[in-house]
């Protein structure tokens, strides 16, 4: 018989040489194109122009060179409960990759136990009883017992070293995923705020047409009671002044709703930043340059994509797990006791007590469960690469949408400028025709109704021009970085 140290260290050396049955995991050849197809929307000089080049998008919104901004996401990171629930992901993932790891190592367990017995005796006294007398006793019996119980499984054939790299693909999905809640967060945060400021603008447009509104309408009342008017001038003077008064509620309460969104993004109570966030402040201007780096970059930038590939990882490394079942298993299993009818003499070697051996398992039949499992995980793996497939295919679409968004945008305002610039000589020159009576009032009216909607549609084009580059940044990953993302470390 072969000494035990001899036999661990040929169990050691068998298992290292083992095999990892299943297939192992290769990186997908994704295919992606030499350039962003959206830079061709940026054929005329705009105000700001897409570079393809690399870029640091970790902290993208610092480019805007608002303070507040800046503010706002640096607090979300730090306190927004998704990113909690998040991180919460990531302890668990570590906790499973722990239990995977274990089942590399052997299990030991220790027992104790005390037991006291009685038993009943019978016997013939003739002096005391007389011949034929039975008397009866009881016997009593201490038995102390402790002992250590191992057991190994050896993985010959690699199946806990494939769960083992499943686990630790878990792991990297989850860290993405939070990577991902980092992303979405802080473009939340960003397009929230640029609303915010943008409803503000709206309000301090709608007031100050209002007020230009009721000027003209106090102007045509005055010329009408003088004789110089009609009633119906001054009608659609007051008609025109009421419908802009009717849009300053609708725009108060999206300016409030937008400070609630912030605050809880922040993780605090809808109204605590309503001080704070309520004086009227102007819309974050956009850089003069953007950098959009190249197509190939997007897979290792956007962490959905990493977290598709890292599930994908560890389908392939389950699969292995699957094929790992139709092979034997083979273990170690050992015991080592002390028992005695005294603890006193436990420790005599007379009370030791030991076993050990090699065993092997190997299932014969199971109504095909085996291959059936297999069969689930090869199905899994086929899904998790037809999702990575969608997932950089998504993201590539995502990134020229953007750009095309934000080039076309800048087209816009372009243009809506010209028409606010318009415009307001228009509603100049109207109301002095006006006052001379050269003109009448629907000239007047058609003129500030133009006005209003020109400079309300600048408004919104200008906050559109920021969520579209918001949206750009998000598409190509922005909102994390390395040493940002390992900043969080978690429980192991």
């Amino acid at each position: 018989m072969l000494p035990l140290r001899t036999l661990i260290t040929a169990v050691i050396v068998l298992t290292a040489a083992g095999c990892a049955v299943g297939p192992d995991f290769r990186q997908p050849d994704t295919k992606t194109p030499a350039a962003w197809a959206g830079l061709d929307a940026f054929g005329k000089p705009q105000t700001s122009t897409a570079a393809a080049s690399p870029a640091a998008l970790a902290a993208w919104w610092t480019i805007f060179n608002d303070p507040a901004l800046t503010g706002l996401v640096e607090k979300a990171l730090a306190a927004n409960l998704d990113l909690k629930i998040a991180e919460a992901r990531v302890r668990q993932a570590r906790a499973a990759r722990g239990t995977a790891f274990a089942g590399l190592w052997p299990s030991l367990n220790s027992s104790a136990s005390y037991l006291r017995s009685h038993e009943s005796s019978a016997g013939e006294s003739e002096t005391a009883m007389g011949a034929g007398a039975m008397t009866s006793g009881q016997v009593r019996t201490d038995l102390f017992q402790a002992g250590l119980d191992a057991a190994w499984e050896l993985d010959i054939f690699g199946g806990t070293r494939r769960s083992i790299e499943a686990a630790e693909a878990d792991l990297q999905a989850a860290e993405d995923n939070r990577r991902s809640v980092l992303v979405s967060l802080a473009a939340e945060v960003g397009a929230t705020y640029i609303n915010l400021r943008g409803y503000q603008q709206q309000l301090v447009i709608a007031r100050k047409n209002l007020e230009s509104q009721l000027r003209t309408a106090g102007i045509t009342r005055k010329r009408y009671e003088a004789g110089f008017a009609n009633a119906l001038d001054t009608a659609n003077a007051e008609a025109l002044a009421a419908s802009t008064q009717s849009q300053i509620p609708l725009l108060e309460s999206a300016e409030r709703q937008a400070i609630y969104s912030l605050s809880v993004l922040l993780a605090l109570e809808p109204a605590a930043l309503q001080l704070e966030l309520s004086p009227e402040a102007p819309l974050p201007q956009v850089p003069l340059q953007v950098a959009v780096g190249v197509p190939s970059e997007l897979l290792r930038r956007r962490p959905d994509v990493r977290a598709a590939e890292a599930q994908l990882h560890a389908a392939t490394a389950r699969v292995g797990v699957a094929v790992a079942d139709f092979f034997p298993r083979f273990s170690l299993a050992g015991s080592f006791g002390l028992r005695g009818d005294e603890w006193q003499t436990l420790g005599s070697s007379y009370n030791h007590v030991w076993s050990g051996g090699p065993g092997v398992t190997w299932n014969i039949f199971d109504a095909g469960r085996t291959i059936s499992s297999l069969r689930l995980q090869k199905a899994v793996q086929e899904e998790t690469l037809a999702a990575y497939e969608k997932a950089v295919l998504a993201a590539l679409k995502d990134v020229d949408s953007a750009l095309v968004a934000y080039a076309k945008e800048q087209e816009h305002l372009t243009a809506l400028t010209d028409a606010v610039k318009n415009g307001r000589k228009a509603v100049d020159l109207s109301l002095q025709l006006y006052r001379v009576g050269r003109s009448d009032y629907l000239s007047v009216l058609i003129a500030q109704r133009a006005l209003f909607a020109y400079e309300d549609a600048w408004v919104i084009s200008s906050r559109n021009l920021d969520t579209s580059l918001v949206g750009l940044y998000k598409a190509l990953g922005g909102g994390w970085e390395e040493n940002r993302a390992s900043e969080f470390v978690g429980t192991p």
